[in-house]
């Protein structure tokens, strides 16, 4: 088990570092910044709509989204896709610092919040703040569910079951690829 856990931190850490190689820009900015500075820490320099301190709700056509975000992330946010579980980045990381919306930069959750749900994807038990994301009725799938939006631009995140632990009972179940992630700085 040991040796197992050990493997997956690896294997994380290792797609942590591609993610980050392909992300960065001509010059190179530090993605360590402090998440308080009016700057976004993460860039993508092909998303002018990304923004991790801009609050200001967006209102696009798919067509627009589909000009600004890789394929994988347009369309689980734009389309409800669903990552398979235990595949994605974040589903059993416990790093802290802050999560953020990957196709608007909205600010999500706090590691603080996030718990092992053993489901094969990110799950945390509250959202950053009352804003932060929203909910409408899904009923595919011949399932009645509730899903889970971002906020700001309302992208798909997930969903939001009634099982999660105290204090709030609630498991926000999300996909990694719809969340981008800023390690808290030392």
């Amino acid at each position: 088990m040991k040796t197992k856990n050990h493997f997956l931190r690896i294997l994380f850490l290792l797609q942590l570092f591609m993610f980050n190689v392909s992300a960065q820009t001509t010059n190179k900015q530090n993605n360590t910044k402090k998440s308080t500075s009016m700057e976004s820490p993460i860039k993508k320099p092909g998303n002018p709509f990304y923004s991790n301190t801009d609050a200001t709700k967006l209102n696009l056509t798919d067509a627009e989204w589909k000009k600004v975000l890789p394929e994988d992330v347009y369309e689980v946010t734009r389309h409800a896709d669903t990552e398979r579980p235990f595949t994605g980045k974040y589903w059993n990381t416990d790093e802290k610092g802050t999560y953020y919306c990957a196709a608007c930069g909205n600010k999500l959750f706090r590691s603080g919040a996030k718990f092992s749900s053993s489901c094969g994807w990110p799950s945390f038990f509250e959202q950053d703040n009352k804003n932060s994301v929203v909910y409408k009725t899904d009923n595919s799938l011949g399932m009645e569910r509730t899903e889970s939006l971002c906020g700001r631009c309302g992208g798909h995140l997930g969903h939001l079951f009634d099982d999660g632990p105290a204090p709030t009972g609630k498991r926000y179940c999300m996909n990694s690829i719809a969340l981008d992630f800023i390690p808290d700085t030392k």
